[in-house]
């Protein structure tokens, strides 16, 4: 959030219990449709490392992952893994703010809603935004990458 204040990204915050885990149950606590509410995935191709942002209503679809950035194939890195590329947890993982500059693929239904809401980088919190801000603020591009 600080770094969206700073770069004056309108947003609103949101908080649920963080003991809600699952994405269904986190859109359910928000009470946001599970459509409009993205899980924010990351990726390897043994070299590279991408992050794809997917409703948690959905299911990333790893064919069409690769293909939107332009490698062979894609799978989720480990959990244990996260942490150190990311600088977030499992269940707390935002498009924005990593350590690293990752490109970032946004699943391309995003653009059918005034906002979205993603990770705030900390479980029991999230961020409601427009999705073309996201995608502005992050430098990612809108693909279909979900199953």
């Amino acid at each position: 959030m600080r770094l969206l204040d700073a770069a004056g990204v309108s947003y609103r915050p949101h908080e649920y219990d963080p003991s809600v885990v699952d994405g269904k149950s986190v859109a359910a606590a928000l009470g946001e449709d599970p459509d409009a509410v993205f899980k924010t995935l990351v990726t390897t191709d043994g070299k590279n490392y991408y992050v794809f942002v997917v409703p948690v209503s959905a299911t990333l679809e790893c064919r069409k992952a690769a293909k939107a950035v332009g490698a062979k194939s894609v799978a989720m890195i480990r959990q244990k893994e996260l942490l150190p590329l990311t600088g977030y947890v499992h269940g707390g993982c935002s498009p924005i703010g990593m350590k690293k500059k990752f490109p970032i693929v946004i699943d391309e239904t995003a653009q059918l809603f005034d906002a979205i809401c993603v990770s705030a980088g900390k479980v029991g919190f999230q961020i409601e935004l427009s999705p073309f801000d996201l995608a502005a603020y992050t430098g990612a591009k809108f693909e279909d990458i979900t199953a």
